[in-house]
């Protein structure tokens, strides 16, 4: 049996109980092919993911001061996607380390990706039982330190009508009302105009090859412009 010293050495970390890294690598498919009550990685996996998000949480807050609930959990979600956490686990070389059933190595399932981001969740887990959130925090910011510093900006809003109306609504029962200004071009090429207004003032404006789009677009407009209202005045 491996004494993962080599892996350790990749994770920068040295294991006071080194049995917690071997049970951050144990797939479920050990005790399925045993038929017993066989420890694996799902509990450091669950106990990981929460780690995880907390750190990397706090990383964004740090980052984007200026934004809000909305975008900075979008933020998150690209960072810990599992195809993402899958690339991080094999950066480390966790397959290589994978302890699976002999069924599961006949079908390729070291190499599976998901079996590589759970256990990548798992060893965050263990590191913050073995060292606590001190020991996990300096891996996941070493790990993810490139991606958060490339998150220039913040994935845009999938439904920025919505997110400027549950803006809005914070300090007002109104609904915003969108203007069509000026529609142009042949039918198979047309141009719109449209503004959001709310409360008697126009918020912003937006075009788009659609009404729907430009709608849309003036929203974001608002959406982004209030943002940065609300951050100059410190509310």
């Amino acid at each position: 049996m491996s004494d993962l010293s080599e892996l350790q050495v990749r994770l920068g970390y040295t294991f006071q109980n080194v049995e917690l890294l071997r049970l951050a690598l144990t797939h479920p498919s050990i005790a399925h092919e045993a038929g017993t009550h066989i420890q694996t990685n799902q509990r450091l996996e669950f106990l990981g993911d929460a780690v995880l998000q907390l750190i990397l949480t706090r990383a964004l807050y740090d980052k984007f001061p200026d934004y809000g609930e909305g975008p900075l959990t979008k933020a998150r979600a690209t960072l810990v996607n599992r195809r993402r956490l899958a690339e991080h686990g094999r950066t480390v070389g966790l397959q290589d380390h994978l302890i699976v059933s002999r069924g599961e190595e006949q079908t390729g399932g070291r190499q599976r990706p998901s079996a590589i981001a759970d256990a990548f969740e798992a060893v965050v887990g263990a590191l913050f039982m073995d060292g606590g959130l001190e020991a996990a925090k300096s891996f996941v910011l070493s790990e993810f330190a490139q991606f958060v510093s490339e998150v220039a900006a913040l994935p845009s809003i999938d439904n920025p009508k919505g997110e400027l109306q549950e803006l809005l609504q914070a300090t007002s029962a109104e609904a915003p009302q969108y203007q069509l200004l000026n529609a142009s071009g042949p039918d198979h090429d047309r141009f719109f105009e449209c503004s959001v207004i709310h409360g008697g003032v126009e918020l912003g404006r937006g075009t788009g090859k659609s009404k729907k789009e430009a709608e849309s677009n003036a929203a974001l407009a608002a959406y982004q412009k209030l943002q940065a209202v609300n951050a100059a005045s410190g509310s």
